[in-house]
């Protein structure tokens, strides 16, 4: 007779009594930290923070708005006003949890749930702070995929552990002249980042309130102001990162490991890069061309909209950009309109035909034709020349002055030979056509000669 076997073959598979056990254990932490009478008092209090949010935030943001909405208008401030009056409701629900938690430690009572519905709280207004006042989606991102994790870890009480960890990734950069390790560990990376992030939106923030007061700043000239620009564009961002690297204690002194690696770089992959950038400055700085300057590059005509770090905006007549490269004004040269002097002489040759005997009278039309146009100066003469004579015409050249190249320089030499055209006709001055001689010298075999017709 056989006897029955205590283990089947699912006891092998899956250990059940220790799974028991962790269940038993799990079961145990939920009756000890959730439900017992503390964790209920406190998630009472939370619910009951609610209700003096509710009643004083909308009675808070009428406060705020009526105080500063009518003196604050437009800019940063308008936007930190209009998230202080959105988040009315939920600062004051922070600032009653934070009367409740110092409650509960004066009378020695836990408040580790108020502390886990405060750091919750203060992340979701964070990220709906930075979605209020910078308006940008990426940042808000950055703010979501930030603050949540950090407040989430917080509660849980991970958070001194998750830094340990990331403290421990390290990759050693060096010694300090002491002899003393240099690493570069992955927390240092992350904080870096953050930092530099704030600051890098506090440095463009400063450099849109600055390059606004000089826009407004009449004295200064558009070039100056462009250099200006330029400037803090490369200068911010830097000061940026070195407070952000001396914020998480980085040795700036082991950045020289790199050097050579950054020197290669440059001479090999960034050179144009680096050529363009020190062009830019170079054209600023000896105010060649500045915004405004109505230019003429390979055969293209427009102005000067933008000087970046990289390239210049040249905007045409038919509305489109041209984004040329700072080195191709240094090495390749353009035909800058307005750069001494808007004042510029343009041509408009012409011809008339070998039967109009009176050349003087012609050149007097044209000369009070150019006059009779609104774009043409009126302090400089226009001068009408004959330069040859020609196989079907006699030409001449209209030479005459404009003061806004900017304007275009083919609309007003098209409506000075609108004029000429005008004045031709009404004093019988006559355009000739093309005119060829053909001389025949003889005859293919077969055909008659001119008049042989007439002869027979």
């Amino acid at each position: 007779m056989t006897t029955p076997q205590d283990d089947s073959a699912l006891g092998e598979l899956l250990p059940m009594e220790v799974l028991e056990g962790r269940a038993r254990e799990a079961w145990d932490w939920l009756l000890a930290s959730l439900l017992n009478l503390d964790v209920a008092i406190q998630m009472g209090l939370v619910l009951a923070a609610f209700i003096p949010a509710l009643i004083f935030g909308p009675r808070l943001r009428h406060v705020v708005e009526g105080l500063a909405g009518a003196r604050i208008k437009t800019g940063l401030a308008r936007r930190l006003l209009t998230a202080a009056i959105s988040l009315a409701t939920p600062l004051a629900l922070v600032a009653v949890l934070a009367i409740i938690r110092i409650v509960l430690g004066a009378i020695d009572q836990p408040f580790a749930l108020i502390d886990a519905a405060m750091s919750l709280m203060t992340a979701w207004l964070v990220i709906r702070a930075v979605t209020l006042i910078i308006r940008s989606r990426f940042w808000s991102k950055v703010a979501f995929y930030v603050a949540w994790p950090v407040a989430a870890l917080d509660v849980f009480g991970l958070l001194d552990d998750v830094v340990m960890q990331l403290q421990a990734l390290a990759i050693p950069l060096g010694e300090t002249e002491d002899g003393e390790p240099v690493d570069l560990s992955l927390f240092d990376v992350l904080r870096t980042l953050i930092y530099f992030g704030v600051l890098f939106w506090l440095a463009s923030l400063a450099g849109r309130t600055i390059n606004g007061q000089l826009q407004r700043a009449d004295e200064i000239s558009p070039a100056l102001r462009a250099l200006i620009a330029k400037i803090l564009g490369f200068a911010l961002p830097v000061v940026a990162l070195l407070i952000a690297l001396q914020l998480t204690g980085f040795n700036l002194a082991t950045l020289a490991i790199f050097s050579g690696a950054v020197g290669i770089g440059v001479g090999l992959g960034l050179q144009k890069t680096v050529a363009n950038f020190a062009a830019g400055f170079t054209l600023l700085a000896d105010k060649s061309i500045k915004p405004g300057d109505a230019l003429e590059v390979d055969g293209q005509f427009g102005w000067v909209t933008g000087m970046e770090s990289r390239y210049v905006s040249l905007r045409t007549r038919d509305g489109t950009e041209h984004l040329i490269p700072n080195e191709h004004f240094i090495a390749n040269g353009v035909i800058n309109w307005s750069k001494s002097d808007k004042v510029v002489r343009q041509h408009a040759p012409f011809g008339v035909s070998y039967d109009m005997l009176d050349l003087e009278r012609v050149q007097r039309l044209a000369i009070e034709a150019a006059k009779t146009v609104d774009r043409v100066v009126s302090d400089k003469d226009p001068v009408c020349n004959l330069v040859e004579y020609g196989d079907s015409s006699v030409n001449f050249d209209l030479r005459f002055w404009i003061c806004d190249p900017e304007n275009g320089l083919s609309n007003v030499r098209s409506d000075v030979y609108v004029a000429i055209w005008k004045s031709f006709h009404e004093h019988g001055v006559e355009f000739p056509y093309p005119q060829i001689d053909i001389h025949v010298r003889d005859m293919p075999a077969g055909m008659k000669k001119p008049g042989a017709a007439k002869a027979d």
